[in-house]
Formats: C-alpha cells, sequence, structure tokens
C-alpha cells in the first residue's frame, strides 16, 4: 500500500533571469517498507522533489505551481506550518548530504538526538530526559557507534565522517518515522563506511518497515538497496521501473549515459613512466601533528602520526594511485610531498634535489613546477576572483607571461580543460562543480609543471561529469607528459586512471604495485576489503554480495 503518492508536482524557481523549471510535471509512488531510488546528475530535480514535500526550499524564489503529495491521505503541499512541523517530527525523516554542515557543532551529539523527544513529543514518545537518554543510547548502538554512553556526550567534531552519517541516521530515526529521505547519504564517504552505510539503512528499513527515498547520482550505489528506480533528467522523469529492469532493460539513452559513466576496468592508455628516472623520492617521511593533551613535546607517543616512516618513489611519466580510507594519511602525504604541511623527519626529493628544509623562499621556482588539484573547487578558488584573475596568477607571478601575452595564454589555458572563452569574466559561483574543477586543473596546468598532485579531484562529482574529468586528466597527463600522484578513496576511479598503487593505512604503506596485478591478487585483508567495497553497477551481483555478508 502507497503511503506517499506524488502527482504532476511542479516546482519553479522565479529569479531576476527568468523561471527555472527545476521540478515539471513529476508523479510517482512509495510503498510501506519499500526503497525508491531517484537518479540523476546535479541539477536534474532529486533534492528539489523531496525537498518541496517538506516545505524546505526558500520562498521565494522556489514555488509550487502544481500538484499533490498524499502522505496517509494528507497533502502535504497544502496543509499548514503547525501540521508541517508534526510530519517532520513524527513522520517523515531526511538524512542529509554532509552530517558537519547539519549537526550543530555547539551542541554534544546526545542532546541533538533526543531534542525531537523532549521537545516535540507526541502521545506514544518518551518525554522524560531519562527515558530519551536510554533511547538515544539504545539507537546510537544500533546504527553501529562503538561505546554508545561515552559517545552520547561528545561533539560532532570529535566523530569521523562515517560516524557522523551513522549519527544522522540514528537522528532521523529516533522518532519512529514512516518515511525516510536520504539526500546522497554516502556522497563523501570511503567504500567501506559507504558499504556499511548502505547496508545498515537496508537492514534497519526491514526491520522497522520504514519507506525510503533515496537519492543518488550514481546508479551503482543504488544498485543493492533500490527496490525501484527513478531517473530524472533536467526536472522531469525519464524512466521508472523495477531496479533490475533500469539497469539489464533500460532503453532510454540518459540512463544508458548514466550507466557507460560508471568507471570501470584498467587504464585505457598506455604506461609512459620511465622507471630509471625517479622524478619524486620520499624517504622516511614522517609528518606528526602534536596532540592537544601531549605532555612533552619530546614524547613521541603523544603526537598524532598522520605520515609514519613512508619511502616511495614516483618515476618520470608515471600515474601513482594513492588509496586509504579517511584518516589513512593521504592528504598529509601529498602535502608533505610538496612542503605545504611541515613535516617532522625523513626527506623530500624532487628532480634529485631535497626539498625538505628548504625556506619558503628557496622553494619558489620548485613551486612552478610541482602544483595540486584540490578536493573541493569551491573552497580552493578565490570567490573574488574571476576565471581570467584565476588562471592569470600563476603565470604573472612565475614570469611566464607579460600583459601582452597574458589574454592569450589564458585562452589557450581555457581551451585545454574544455572550458567557453567566453566565460572568462564570470566568478566562481556562476559555474558548475564540473566546470569549477575544470578551472582549478586549469590553474594546476597554467606553470607547465612536471609534477601534479590530485587530492580527490572527483569525489563529489556526477559520475558523468567524473568521466569527463578523469578523461581531461588522462589527456592532459598525455599531452603535457605530466607525472601525478592520484589521492583517492574510490578504487574504481584509481584502476581507471593509474599504472601503479599505493595502500596507505593509519599512515605508513602496507601493500604497493603494478594496478592490475594489485587488483588480481591483493596480498593484505586491508586492501582485498576495501576491494570488495567498491559498488558494482549490477543488482543481482550486489544483492547477493550484501546477502553473503
Amino acid at each position: 500500500m502507497a503511503i506517499l503518492e506524488v502527482s504532476g508536482l511542479k516546482v519553479y524557481f522565479h529569479t531576476r533571469n527568468g523561471v527555472v523549471k527545476a521540478v515539471d510535471d513529476v508523479s510517482f509512488s512509495v510503498d510501506s517498507g519499500e526503497t525508491l531510488a531517484i537518479v540523476g546528475e546535479s541539477g536534474s530535480g532529486k533534492s528539489v522533489t523531496c525537498y518541496s514535500l517538506l516545505d524546505l526550499l526558500p520562498k521565494p524564489p522556489a514555488k509550487i505551481e502544481g500538484g499533490t503529495a498524499l502522505f496517509n491521505g494528507h497533502d502535504l503541499l497544502t496543509c499548514s506550518a503547525a501540521e508541517m512541523r508534526q510530519h517532520r517530527c513524527n513522520d517523515i525523516a531526511v538524512i542529509f548530504q554532509d552530517p558537519m554542515t547539519s549537526l550543530n557543532p555547539f551542541l554534544t551529539i546526545g542532546e541533538q538526538l533526543i531534542e525531537p523527544l523532549i521537545y516535540h513529543p507526541n502521545k506514544d514518545q518518551v518525554t522524560s530526559r531519562a527515558e530519551a537518554k536510554e533511547k538515544a543510547v539504545a539507537l546510537l548502538d544500533e546504527v553501529g557507534i562503538i561505546d554508545p554512553e561515552v559517545r552520547f556526550d561528545c561533539y560532532p567534531h570529535e566523530f569521523s565522517g562515517g560516524m557522523r552519517q551513522r549519527v544522522m541516521i540514528a537522528m532521523a530515526l529516533i522518532t519512529e518515522p514512516k518515511l525516510l529521505i536520504c539526500d546522497e547519504p554516502t556522497t563523501a564517504l570511503d567504500v567501506t563506511i559507504q558499504a556499511q552505510i548502505l547496508e545498515l539503512i537496508k537492514k534497519l528499513q526491514e526491520t522497522r518497515n520504514v519507506a525510503v527515498i533515496f537519492i543518488s547520482h550514481d546508479l551503482g550505489v543504488v544498485a543493492g538497496i533500490a527496490d525501484k528506480v527513478m531517473v530524472m533528467c533536467d526536472g522531469t522523469i525519464r524512466e521508472t521501473g523495477d531496479t533490475d529492469n533500469i539497469f539489464y532493460k533500460t532503453k532510454d539513452e540518459y540512463t544508458k549515459k548514466l550507466l557507460a559513466a560508471i568507471p570501470e576496468g584498467a587504464k585505457t592508455l598506455p604506461n609512459r613512466c620511465n622507471t630509471d628516472e625517479a622524478l619524486v623520492e620520499v624517504t622516511n617521511l614522517k609528518t606528526y601533528f602534536r596532540n592537544q593533551a601531549a605532555a612533552a613535546k619530546d614524547d613521541e607517543s603523544q603526537f598524532v602520526k598522520a605520515v609514519n616512516d613512508v619511502s616511495l618513489t614516483i618515476s618520470r611519466g608515471e600515474i601513482l594511485g594513492l588509496v586509504g580510507e579517511s584518516g589513512s594519511g593521504k592528504s598529509t602525504l601529498g602535502r608533505s610531498i610538496l612542503q605545504l604541511a611541515p613535516t617532522t623527519a625523513g626527506s623530500v626529493s624532487f628532480n634529485k634535489q631535497v626539498l625538505t628544509g628548504m625556506t619558503p623562499k628557496k622553494l619558489v621556482p620548485w613551486r612552478q613546477k610541482m602544483q595540486m588539484i584540490f578536493q573541493d573547487p569551491y573552497a580552493s578558488l578565490n570567490p573574488r576572483m574571476t576565471v581570467f584573475e584565476t588562471l592569470s596568477e600563476p603565470l604573472l607571478y612565475h614570469g611566464l607571461a607579460t600583459q601582452k601575452t597574458i589574454a592569450a595564454q589564458v585562452k589557450t589555458l581555457m581551451d585545454d580543460v574544455g572550458l567557453a572563452q567566453a566565460q572568462l569574466r564570470k566568478y566562481p559561483h556562476e559555474f558548475s562543480g564540473g566546470q569549477r574543477q575544470r578551472i582549478a586543473i586549469g590553474r594546476a596546468i597554467a606553470t607547465k609543471p612536471e609534477f601534479i598532485i590530485a587530492d580527490e579531484p572527483v569525489s563529489a562529482l556526477d559520475v558523468t561529469i567524473q568521466a569527463q574529468i578523469l578523461d581531461l586528466i588522462l589527456n592532459l597527463v598525455e599531452r603535457h607528459n605530466l607525472t601525478m600522484m592520484f589521492i583517492s578513496h574510490d578504487l574504481s576511479v584509481v584502476r581507471y586512471i593509474s599504472d601503479r598503487v599505493i595502500i596507505m593505512n593509519r599512515g605508513v604503506i602496507i601493500e604497493q604495485g603494478d594496478t592490475e596485478a594489485l587488483w588480481a591478487h591483493p596480498k593484505q585483508q586491508y586492501t582485498q576489503d576495501l576491494l570488495s567495497a567498491i559498488p558494482l553497477a549490477d543488482p543481482v551481483s550486489e544483492r547477493n554480495r550484501i546477502a553473503s555478508r
């Protein structure tokens, strides 16, 4: 029996540039205990569709132009503010994409968990603080938080990304809702944590008979969790059907494009690396961060060993993949190699020149030859600088262009990364996520570097945009004869782009080797666990794998 029936939903945004039809005549239904996955690229209308049901859109500019959304017979689109608060508190819950921005940093996890029970109780729920805490602790235990009694009094910043997402799930379930909306809940998580969260949602849905709407841009992620799939594009539904039919029998070209964009298989371009010529050499590198509770500077046990005695070599022309879960030391290693993070011991050599110990002034000439592509282009691009200014800055700073030649050189960079020259005077906020990442890549290659470190450059992008950026990186590596370290927690991406792979865990290298050899015969259990957690765009295989755990 359908718990939610949406019919003819239209949500338009009235802006200074005209009317944007974010959701245009969308209809679907969800049964009790069923999981409906809504899939599509950014801007397809997935989140707007669901947020409109709970009156979470800013009005203006958003306006619901038509349609109905019957939840247990009550139209969510016409209910009063008081009725909507009751639905949000007791009937429908949301797990948002980024738990760190959804959790209050000034309140403990426990206080945020019991808030709806204390301040918005209904007749079937507890009302005393002691009862609320007991229920919250039990739910934290149910979602896999270790030592829930202790963690109840911790703050959000004291949890890892995966643990914060588990807390968000507990917050969503504490009022025992009938419908759970999951908005990209695993996008930025490691594959192992992602697999745990997906299995947890599926398990809780089955034990509590909760209806689930699972929003995602990744068909591989929804393969093992969804009963039905609805594919959206430009505010409209392209197709809806059982998961197996969508994956195995789809006739829609847009759905085929989404499926084809999932990275799989080995790198297609030949390995260009010269193993006889080491460009980057890292020897016994240590990067420790002082623990706030440290009692003595010379007591090594009082430090967080982010990178702990790491040695590696990157050959000229090689793409080295660096893989590990969050907190394994990947990004710290990359920053340490580029001398963006202070190292504790060991050495880093670039082209036989030792960089460790150099002053910032002496490092300037080497900065031109070593660049970095950061994970979040929106955070790494100056919001007050146009694209032209962003791309001009490194060229002018390093003396690679003059005022007479700068315009032509910047236009060439725009062509290299696939951006229209007409967009040169725009600011970062006027671009999509994929376009901003292209700008960041353009800035990185502007100085014609020999070595680039790409730190999770595609982790938050749609699968189609991700595929474009990966192909762009491979193309630029080939054309500009670049050497690269590609950091990621997504092994499918690493396999698609890398010649060789290093696996890190807790600050140390635990396994390394040729990409395909490591894929075929991983030696360490940690590597095997990472490989087994990769989501497959194959519903039958995913269901079998989940059932076998």
